[in-house]
């Protein structure tokens, strides 16, 4: 795949220092770690090595990334590994995707105190769906839950939200019988919604009184507990927007869309467009819009671009990829095989580990040879060989 013509990384490395400067004192030192690795992403300034093709000496330079959670290109191998482990749990069932979604006013608070909200966010949705599903009135059974936190909306705006997927089905109480959903239907999302509501305002006011939450600003009066809570009144009444979009067509679709969700960042490369005296200018979805009208422009001011992307930065040790009911870590495994065994089916055959491909070492570009590493450089050190100089190819790009 050809490398984007436009990256976060040029622009951080741009207008970094200016950004950095002008905001002194404003920044986490999580968001200048996150600019910082990012900005030193894939350059000399890690080291690298050299490889050289077997076949036809074709010789080129792979500097090291930087694997941070919140870079734009180090996400795709990160997803490629992950769904390489991931594939071996689906199951050959229907699976369903569900969206919980914080209103605006608790979005608001989550700004100033997000490794409480967002874990609240996790907990409570993931609650809520073993809860309604263990109900024997709807599904009565234990379910899987994998839970993948974002926290922006297509123009970076801040929009805390979980995606989960959800096999459309579980284990019976007892783990004797494999109960499915109805075709087409997993859990009513009223009650979803509702059920959320009140476990999260239940919860979110017990942080309040534990002291956890911290306010500035504007909202530093939210730190009395009668201002609190008639900020939370209003929110007891209105509905929570949960959304179950309909089941994949298969497990390839599953993971096909996982690929695109697990570690996906604020904004990707291939959705820069443009940087100049003017801003970033970027491709958008505006989801209020159906068809393809939804699809827009936006240009931000750089300095503002920056802030948009930093707002996404995760507080250290905070996962937002989480498992829950079926699926949790400790007891995937067993519970995975007990519902094989139910529905009877067999385990997926792993695929035979000489056929994998090393990532390090892609074939040659020039003749798809055998790569060899002949080389490894440290940090900020020069490289003893010499890559071969590029020539012209005629590419076809059926994308």
């Amino acid at each position: 795949m050809a490398r984007p013509s436009l990256e976060v990384a040029d622009i951080f490395r741009g207008h970094g220092p200016a950004w950095r400067q002008a905001n002194a004192g404003h920044v986490s030192l999580q968001q200048l770690k996150v600019m910082s690795a990012i900005e030193r992403c894939r350059t000399a300034e890690l080291g690298g090595h050299v490889a050289r093709c077997a076949d036809c000496a074709y010789t080129t330079i792979a500097y090291n990334s930087c694997r941070n959670r919140h870079c734009p290109k180090c996400q795709g191998a990160a997803t490629k590994q992950w769904l390489a482990e991931g594939e071996a749990e689906l199951l050959p069932v229907p699976y369903y995707h569900v969206v919980f979604t914080l209103p605006a006013a608790i979005a608001d608070i989550a700004y100033q105190n997000k490794a409480v909200v967002y874990d609240l966010l996790f907990k409570v949705s993931a609650e809520t769906m073993l809860t309604i599903a263990a109900d024997p009135k709807h599904l009565g059974a234990r379910i899987g839950i994998t839970s993948v936190l974002h926290t922006w909306g297509s123009a970076m705006t801040h929009h805390p939200h979980v995606h989960m997927i959800v096999p459309g089905g579980g284990l019976s109480s007892d783990g004797q019988r494999w109960i499915s959903c109805r075709p087409g239907f997993f859990l009513p999302v009223r009650v979803l919604s509702r059920l959320f509501r009140r476990l999260f305002l239940e919860k979110l006011l017990a942080a309040h009184q534990a002291g956890r939450l911290s306010f500035f600003g504007n909202d530093i009066h939210l730190a009395d507990p009668r201002s609190f809570a008639t900020l939370l009144a209003p929110l007891r009444k209105t509905e929570w927007v949960v959304y179950a979009k309909r089941p994949f067509g298969g497990p390839e679709a599953v993971l096909a869309y996982l690929s695109r969700y697990t570690h996906r960042v604020a904004i990707a490369n291939s959705r820069l467009i443009a940087f100049d005296e003017h801003g970033v200018t970027f491709k958008w979805k505006d989801y209020r819009i159906e068809g393809h009208d939804r699809y827009k422009r936006m240009t931000l001011g750089t300095f503002e671009f920056i802030r948009r992307f930093l707002i996404h930065v995760l507080p250290k040790g905070l996962h937002r990829i989480r498992h829950y009911g079926l699926l949790a870590r400790g007891a995937c495994a067993d519970n995975i095989a007990r519902a094989r065994e139910l529905l009877a089916v067999a385990k997926p055959e792993a695929p035979p580990t000489s056929t994998a491909v090393d990532p390090s070492t892609p074939p040659c570009p020039c003749c798809g040879g055998r790569m060899t590493i002949i080389e490894v450089f440290a940090r900020g050190a020069t490289p003893r060989h010499r890559p071969t100089a590029s020539t012209s190819r005629i590419r076809i790009d059926s994308s």
